[in-house]
């Protein structure tokens, strides 16, 4: 058989990989079951200091070096892990252009900020590579995988960014994702428990679900004669956690007859633990009278359309953007005393338009600007809204629209609960995500501190987002 040649660099913990190695790893015995995942770069870029107002976003080089200085950014989106992380691999290809070697591969270090702004960040807007040291790379060839040892960092399901530097001015040139097949990877193991000896009884269970941990599912723009609401119908079949719809119920009208022949035979079998909000579709029958009738309690006091309700250790909120939401209007001064009262440490709020979307349907609603504000004053983390068939995730903002990662609103559009999906305009400063050929379901789960998110994608379909977003 032929050869096999692995060159391991011990110090630092990683591997250089060319394609005969990747064979000779697979010969290695785990010890546990285990299964890989193989993420690509959702973002990568590298900043310039000799070209200090540059943006390399769409580059398929990334550069790391120290004369002049050149920093790599990378980000991943890890989602859809059930099982605990049992390793995590960076994976890298050395660019197969002479030059693109080099005596030293560069620092990798975990990074706090992981929304920077992959088509728009330069050296001068540049974020801080601020964490600790994951890994450090010598000599690299051209035309070359490596490997580094990012298990520290990655521990689960979230976002992840990782920030490359050198000092060394040898730069070396990496791939980036705008390569295709030679992009960056984030190859994640999972590992049950081993495999049982004959005489060890089998256990019942391998993991013991996390307690303290409620789901939040849902959509928008959901039932009509078409066959999308049942396509995301399905998936709620599978996912536990309490319900919500961010408007647009019923189609077209929002009548007692669209809620019983689209909405009740789809959705509607989650009634019981659905906490919905009002569209403009609901409200195109008089006072949404058969929205507030159809879905009783659960929608809060009838004809007021907003409500507050907690899930373990987060405060959330249901408004309607279908009533006044001006400065000192009955909704607006609701939600700031009801905030004020919460004792919850995190916040998620959720009504039909939305103030930011890239659509080219509809615009973003200035008028829901009040409602962001107040979240704004009392540290609120998340905002889910619909209005336009699609879905699209946006940086932490202020109410302004600019990125703010330290109190920013995360603002998702959900919109992909059924009905026909729209197109996308011009796309909006710190869209980070947008998707519209999929319907789906947007899944949050609640932690004490934090959030995941998760697009779960109608059966059929492969498109995904999730990632991890944290309390302020």
């Amino acid at each position: 058989m032929p050869s096999r040649k692995v060159t391991m660099v011990a110090l630092v913990g990683t591997l250089a990989l060319g394609t005969v190695a990747t064979t000779a790893l697979t010969g290695l015995a785990p010890t546990a079951a285990a299964a890989g995942t193989t993420f690509t770069a959702t973002a990568d870029t590298y900043v310039d200091s000799q070209n200090a107002t540059t943006n390399y976003g769409a580059s398929q080089q990334l550069g790391v070096d120290n004369s002049p200085v050149k920093q790599l950014l990378l980000r991943f989106d890890v989602s859809g892990l059930t099982q605990p992380v049992t390793g995590a691999k960076l994976r890298i290809h050395v660019d197969d252009v002479s030059g693109a070697e080099a005596s030293v591969g560069g620092t990798f270090r975990a990074m706090s900020n992981t929304t920077w702004p992959e088509t728009s960040v330069t050296y001068n807007s540049r974020p801080a590579i601020d964490g600790a040291t994951l890994g450090t790379l010598g000599a690299v060839a051209r035309n070359t995988w490596y490997e580094v040892d990012v298990t520290s960092y990655v521990k689960g399901n979230g976002t992840f960014s990782i920030g490359v530097t050198s000092s060394s001015s040898n730069g070396a040139d990496y791939d980036s994702r705008e390569t295709g097949a030679t992009a960056p990877q984030l190859v994640i193991e999972t590992g049950s428990t081993p495999t049982p000896t004959p005489t060890t009884p089998t256990p019942t269970s391998t993991t013991t679900p996390p307690a303290g941990d409620p789901v939040l599912v849902g959509a928008g723009d959901i039932a009509t004669s078409g066959s999308g609401d049942t396509a995301t119908a399905n998936l709620l079949d599978n996912i536990s956690g309490t319900v919500f719809t961010v408007g647009d119920n019923a189609y077209p009208n929002g009548t007692a007859s669209d809620f019983s022949t689209y909405y009740e035979p789809t959705w509607g079998r989650h009634k019981g633990r659905t906490k919905p909000a009002p569209g403009n579709h609901d409200y195109n029958t008089s006072g949404a009278s058969a929205y507030y009738s159809y879905f009783g309690a659960n929608a809060g006091p009838t004809g007021r359309g907003y409500y507050s309700y907690d899930l373990g250790d987060w405060h959330v909120v249901s408004l309607n953007s279908e009533t006044s939401m001006a400065v000192g209007s009955a909704q607006e001064k609701w939600l700031r005393a009801d905030l004020a009262a919460s004792t919850k440490q995190c916040t998620v709020a959720y009504w039909h338009k939305p103030r930011w979307t890239s659509s080219s349907s509809h615009a973003p609603d200035p008028a829901t600007g009040p409602l962001v504000q107040a979240l704004y004053d009392y540290n609120a983390e998340v905002i889910l809204t619909g209005h336009n068939h699609q879905y699209e995730r946006f940086a932490p903002q202020n109410p302004s629209g600019q990125l703010d990662t330290a109190r920013g609103l995360r603002q998702f559009v959900a919109g992909m609960g059924g009905a026909d999906l729209y197109g996308f305009g011009t796309v909006q400063p710190n869209s980070e995500a947008r998707n519209n050929d999929t319907f789906g379901v947007l899944k949050l789960t609640l932690h004490a501190q934090s959030y995941d998110w998760q697009f779960v994608p109608q059966a059929g379909k492969t498109y995904n987002d999730g990632g991890t977003g944290s309390c302020h």
